[in-house]
């Protein structure tokens, strides 16, 4: 019967914000605390919390030392390296193509989901031709559509958030590139289609969010979301509901006030439907979930094909 109370700070997604913020919280005598973050003050935030002894859940950062932290540390999403690992199998066995290049944004997420493409590209045949980097800030892309257009990939994999890869792809397209392109969840936007115009037709992507769901939990917090919004629904925030419905569930069971019981009661979550499927952690706090693939037909994301297969895509357990 008690009322979950919201309480918000800006790490402007930068570490050295992350940190004093973490301790704040933790003078403030918070008992949980989830992240709606990027990795890198996530990451930073995770010992803090766990030297404190206080759970901390990460709802949608992806880099793989975030849960290594220790064990009050969780995550409800993709691992990074997991998800990248989608991508090849995607492109030879659904998409039939081999020749791929990589645009990786330069920072802990584009690097984590490359790691995983790359890891994984041989095991499908999959040839990667080249790899362009690009910056968080980055808006033009003349000299990457050229070597692009050089390289000319059957398939383009590009890591990034809607505000930088929706001008890549825009750009990419006006440049005459005509490859396949797919994206990942940071690009699992409403604000990408927008930026991205006719250029995010036919783009795929990777994910934990199926608007064609018919199961029930993913399609009340879809149709819930359109229907306050008046926007389509997208991964961070169907992600970060999951965390929080994660921590109401184990309140449910261990109460407020003792956060190791807190822990241990996340830690047993097993089997919960949330918005983004099913949640059971593993031993290092990370969770098995199938991977979405979705399409932009029309201007909206739509069903694709799922990736479901526990051992490919098992997430490390130490």
């Amino acid at each position: 019967g008690r009322k979950l109370e919201l309480v918000v700070q800006d790490d402007q997604a930068k570490p050295e914000q992350a940190v004093p913020l973490a301790n704040k919280y933790i003078g403030e005598g918070l008992k949980v605390v989830i992240s709606g973050s990027y990795s890198a003050p996530t990451r930073a935030a995770a010992g803090v919390f766990q030297n404190a002894k206080i759970p901390y859940i990460s709802s949608y950062a992806i880099h793989p030392d975030i849960t290594r932290a220790g064990n009050y540390v969780f995550r409800t999403s993709f691992m990074g390296e997991v998800q990248g690992r989608v991508a090849p199998k995607l492109i030879s066995e659904l998409l039939k193509k081999q020749k791929v290049t990589l645009l990786t944004l330069n920072n802990e997420f584009g690097q984590a989901l490359a790691a995983g493409f790359k890891e994984a590209a041989p095991k499908f045949g999959v040839q990667i031709l080249s790899e362009y980097t690009y910056a968080m800030g980055d808006r033009q892309f003349g000299s990457v559509v050229a070597s692009v257009k050089r390289d000319n990939p059957e398939v383009l994999y590009v890591t990034g958030y809607f505000f930088n890869a929706g001008p890549l792809i825009a750009q990419l397209r006006a440049g005459g590139v005509g490859a396949t392109i797919v994206g990942t969840e940071g690009i699992d936007t409403h604000n990408f289609i927008s930026i991205a115009k006719d250029a995010a037709e036919g783009v795929i992507i990777t994910t934990s969010l199926d608007r064609d769901t018919k199961l029930p939990e993913m399609r009340k917090f879809i149709d819930d979301y359109e229907k306050r919004f008046n926007v389509g629904a997208e991964m961070v925030a169907a992600s970060t509901h999951t965390a929080v419905n994660v921590l109401a569930a184990a309140m449910r069971k261990a109460g407020a006030d003792d956060p190791a019981k807190l822990r241990d009661a996340i830690a047993a979550t097993k089997d919960l439907p949330v918005a983004t499927g099913r949640i059971t952690f593993n031993a290092l706090g990370e969770v098995y979930k199938a991977a979405q693939i979705q399409i932009i037909k029309d201007g909206k994301f739509h069903y694709y094909a799922v990736i479901d297969d526990p051992v490919f895509l098992a997430p490390p357990t130490k």
